[in-house]
């Protein structure tokens, strides 16, 4: 099972920032000592070519030129630096290289980071500069238009599995009138962003959401996409942030129900031998302890599953 980083690209932050950047390279270290098998790659940077898939010539232009506004930079959460923006397009190389490995014969593949969901177009949000899953999506597209050889003569049909607690607004833009990607979305009611996006399938939680109301909804959003869509790829967006420890989720997810989660979505894409690309998307527990075990899991049972498949 590949999976791909780029945690040593650090993002400076000032002092006292509530983004937890050190959960990354922690994640990492787990992966090398808990799972050996796993292999791990540097993320490679994406290119101006495959982020213009997605994002704007003009806001790329600033995210790399530095000339992001006060105000485009306190909506993204970061302050600009050279290091913003080589981090930024990393995690989208991870993903893409994640995504480029499942279809290859990988079954499933990761990014230690990415799910950078809020990421519109023409700007970034809520820790989100460039949205990975959108340009590797569009990206694995265009590499199978190119193929000389097809299994099949139709766009990549690609199916978008958003778990994290905050709905995927700028991935629901982002595909909107597209026919060929579903967007699934399971997400806190209340939560950010405050104006929400219309995904293929949107599916709102209350505050304090446990296990049992969480994994039945998520049973719903599984059945809305299998009854609309045939993916020939799975983008899952495993956010931990839905965990009753985190700061920022407002739902009540015990480690039991996280597990839960992860094997039915694995289970779903096993079953259909979909390749499933995951990404790590959310996590802002109160003690970072909590979100590394939520995450180091999932990466516990997507190996099992990769060993099955």
């Amino acid at each position: 099972m590949q999976a791909f980083y780029a945690d040593h690209f650090v993002l400076p932050l000032p002092q006292g920032h509530r983004f937890p950047m050190q959960k990354y390279a922690m994640l990492r270290e787990r992966l090398v000592s808990q799972m050996p098998t796993i292999e791990l790659h540097e993320a490679l940077p994406v290119t101006a070519d495959e982020l213009g898939l997605v994002h704007t010539p003009e806001y790329m232009h600033a995210v790399f030129n530095g000339t992001l506004s006060p105000a485009a930079q306190r909506e993204i959460g970061f302050p600009w630096s050279p290091g913003m923006a080589e981090r930024a397009c990393r995690s989208v190389g991870g993903t893409l290289g994640a995504a480029r490995a499942a279809l290859k014969g990988g079954c499933i593949a990761a990014n230690l980071a990415g799910g950078t969901h809020h990421s519109h177009p023409d700007r970034g949000s809520g820790f989100c500069v460039f949205n990975d899953v959108a340009v590797a999506a569009r990206q694995v597209q265009q590499d199978h238009a190119d193929m000389p050889v097809k299994s099949f003569n139709r766009t990549l049909q690609v199916a978008v599995i958003d778990l994290d607690v905050h709905q995927g607004d700028g991935t629901a833009r982002i595909f909107e009138n597209d026919d060929s990607v579903f967007t699934l979305s399971l997400h806190g009611a209340k939560n950010f962003p405050v104006r929400k996006q219309t995904s293929d399938c949107d599916i709102e939680l209350p505050d304090g959401c446990q296990d049992d109301a969480y994994l039945d909804a998520l049973e719903q959003g599984l059945s809305c996409l299998e009854q609309r869509f045939e993916p020939d790829l799975v983008f899952y967006l495993a956010g931990a942030d839905p965990h009753e420890g985190d700061r920022l989720g407002r739902l009540a997810v015990s480690d039991d129900g996280m597990e839960s989660r992860d094997r039915r979505v694995f289970d779903w894409a096993f079953q259909r031998r979909v390749p499933l690309v995951m990404t790590m998307a959310g996590g802002y527990g109160h003690d970072i302890e909590s979100t590394l075990r939520v995450q180091t899991n999932t990466y516990r049972v997507a190996l099992q599953y990769w060993q099955r498949w």
